[in-house]
């Protein structure tokens, strides 16, 4: 298990991590940190609120931000409405969301930024938990570019437990659970880190759309450093979806042998690293 604590705030390009929180207090540390960080790896930083109005976060984030003023002048920090990001006539709409978001990845190029870092207040959904997580495990796919990485704060006062757990679950990246990074590769998918209990249903959002891909799909594993039996059997149901032999996964033995162990190999096609 690999713990994240300390380095949700300074995530990586391609990261999608779900932040849970206690109190306005720690919101805000957060939201100023992240925002420092972004600065800091010269991306543009985009806020999307939803408690707060933009005119409100840009009064109590100012104080924990050095320069600032100088920083949204400049266009390195956009504060924008999740209804003016994810909504569409009252409506969930994850196409909306991307084309935001790659609308402030070009200005970011524009200005010599180096990609978008997103915080996001997942207040937007505590009205269906479930449909919000569906929302974020579709979501994942954006990532696998890796020129987007965005922090989503869940308020522990807003979302139940069992709700909390599953936006979590969904997102590769949590505090206290596995962590697990990916990238597209345009013929599959390379994934590193770590699958497990904790991160599975984010683990099966990345696989989904590899069913519908034609021809060879090369899934490289060779980076992981743990995938548990559950997770490993996802690569299988990936597999059953596909024309026979047509889904390779490139892992390490340790790997190779989890995937032997649950008859995947039956199914996948197993390609040890280093092997000709």
């Amino acid at each position: 298990m690999v713990h994240v604590a300390g380095s949700v705030l300074d995530p990586d390009l391609g990261d999608h991590v779900c932040l849970p929180f206690e109190g306005e207090r720690e919101r805000m540390t957060a939201a100023g940190l992240f925002t420092r960080n972004g600065l800091r790896r010269r991306t543009k930083v985009v806020i999307i609120t939803h408690a707060d109005s933009p005119e409100r976060t840009r009064g109590w984030l100012a104080p924990l931000v050095p320069g600032f003023a100088d920083a949204v002048s400049a266009g390195q920090i956009e504060i924008l409405r999740s209804i003016d990001t994810h909504f569409t006539d009252g409506r969930l709409d994850l196409d909306r969301m991307y084309t935001g978001l790659a609308d402030a990845r070009a200005r970011a190029g524009k200005h010599g930024q180096h990609g978008v870092y997103a915080l996001v207040d997942a207040s937007w959904g505590a009205g269906d938990a479930t449909e919000q997580a569906a929302f974020e495990a579709a979501a994942n796919e954006v990532f696998g570019e890796r020129w987007l990485a965005a922090v989503c704060q869940y308020d522990r006062r807003l979302f139940p437990r069992d709700a909390i757990d599953r936006a979590a679950s969904v997102h590769p990246i949590s505090p206290e659970q596995a962590l697990l990074r990916f990238a597209g590769t345009g013929s599959g998918l390379r994934v590193w880190g770590d699958v497990d209990l904790t991160n599975r249903p984010a683990f099966a959002s990345l696989l989904a759309p590899l069913e519908k891909e034609p021809g060879e799909i090369v899934i490289d594993a060779s980076g992981l450093d743990f995938i548990d039996a559950g997770s490993a059997q996802l690569l299988t149901v990936t597999a059953m979806a596909r024309p026979r032999g047509s889904t390779v996964v490139v892992c390490r033995d340790s790997m190779a042998r989890v995937l032997r162990l649950i008859s995947a190999d039956e199914y996948v096609v197993v390609r040890r690293v280093g092997d000709g």
